[in-house]
């Protein structure tokens, strides 16, 4: 691979577009251009989440998904464009099978929390649901492949069932639900 970004100070989205893989230039406020940077700031926040002591399995499965969401990122970015597959979705609900089937049943609801590993993962769960809502909203006014919607149900599955893996695997319990008293 050459060197692709050359230039990274390029002045032409000064006046509020952005280039696109295709070469078009929308809108920095389109919906595609919130789907594409909602999908990096996943990215990025599983990132956070790498930068803690996380299990082994934990960190292959994530380093894993953070190749997906680039290419998923490239994907929309490129308008028809097709990234992500029926494997990768095979992946991760094979992904949740596995680290769900070391965990006790939930009989209550849980909260966000637990070691700080367990709690940036929740934290990346609500970004990935993020995501999901805004490629969700790209699709209602431009096509976007199925699949895409998907891979981010399922990965925000996975970041649940982690955190709460990242708890047991640290000896920490679920931190569970307590509703407030009737009135």
């Amino acid at each position: 691979m050459g060197h692709r970004l050359s230039r990274i100070v390029t002045r032409t989205g000064d006046g509020g577009t952005t280039g696109l893989g295709d070469g078009s230039r929308v809108a920095k406020d389109s919906p595609r251009i919130a789907a594409i940077g909602t999908v990096d700031e996943l990215n990025s926040t599983i990132g956070v989440v790498l930068a803690e002591p996380v299990p082994a399995a934990v960190a292959a499965c994530l380093t894993a998904v953070q190749h997906d969401l680039f290419d998923l990122g490239g994907e929309l970015s490129i308008p028809g464009a097709a990234a992500i597959g029926d494997a990768h979705i095979a992946r991760l609900e094979t992904d949740v099978e596995r680290f769900n089937a070391e965990l006790p049943p939930l009989k209550e609801f849980i909260l966000p929390g637990g070691t700080r590993a367990a709690a940036l993962c929740h934290l990346a769960r609500t970004v990935c649901r993020r995501a999901e809502r805004r490629v969700y909203t790209l699709s209602r006014s431009e096509p976007v492949s199925p699949v895409t919607l998907k891979y981010l149900n399922r990965l925000s599955d996975l970041l649940f069932v982690m955190a709460r893996a990242m708890n047991q695997a640290s000896g920490v319990p679920d931190v569970l639900w307590q509703p407030a008293p009737k009135p």
